[in-house]
Formats: structure tokens, sequence, C-alpha cells
């Protein structure tokens, strides 16, 4: 049986470390006053964020993220979105793969939600 892939969530705004691997900033909206240099990311995809109006009505209310999480899995069956994260289990494959975002609440974000389904 194949080991689970190496799958961590990280700030964008916290600096690189060496265990990092593959860097994948996982956010729709670039993070406010982060040059690209600064963030030092080996892709952004956006593709697989969660949609505009599942992230506005979340807000990152701890209260809600199990909801919030039903929701984006659902989400993220949409072709456009389910290829996205295809791609990142294929990045993650054989390597460390961080997921980065720009909220402040990490463990409540997307980026955990898809660490959770690309470790399995």
């Amino acid at each position: 049986m194949p080991s689970a892939a190496e799958v961590q969530v990280r700030r964008v705004y916290d600096g690189t470390r060496d265990d990092d691997g593959v860097r994948v900033l996982v956010d729709r909206m670039w993070p406010r006053g982060l040059t690209k240099a600064k963030a030092a990311l080996d892709e952004w995809c956006k593709d697989v964020s969660p949609s505009t109006e599942l992230r506005k009505w979340y807000g990152h209310d701890p209260a809600k993220f199990d909801e919030f999480a039903k929701r984006y899995k659902a989400e993220l069956k949409d072709p456009v979105r389910a290829q996205a994260l295809d791609h990142l289990r294929e990045l993650a494959k054989g390597q460390q793969l961080t997921l980065l975002t720009a909220t402040k609440a990490a463990d409540i974000s997307e980026a955990q939600v898809l660490a959770e389904l690309i470790g399995r």
C-alpha cells in the first residue's frame, strides 16, 4: 500500500523552511503586502480555491469550519477545481508539499481541507 502524501499547511507570510518542499499558494487572491520574491512560491494554484460566495459566507468563523469543509469538498467536484486538486496530488507524490494561505488561522482554512484530502 502506498504511503500517504507528505502535505503541510503554513501561512504564506511565514518565512521559508528547509522542509517546505514544493510551495503552493492555494488562495484565490494574492496576499496583501507580499511580493512574489518574498512569497518564494513554486506555484499559485488559485483554481483550487473556494468560490467567492463560500469564502465570504465562511469568513473564517471557527464555528462554521465543519460546514465550510463540507461545502468546499462539494465545490471541489467542479471539473476545474477537481483538475486543480488532482494537480496538487501529483505534486505531492514522492515529495513534501506545503500548501500556503494568507489567513491567520491556517488550521481552519481551505489549505487544511486540501491537505487532509491529499494526504489520504
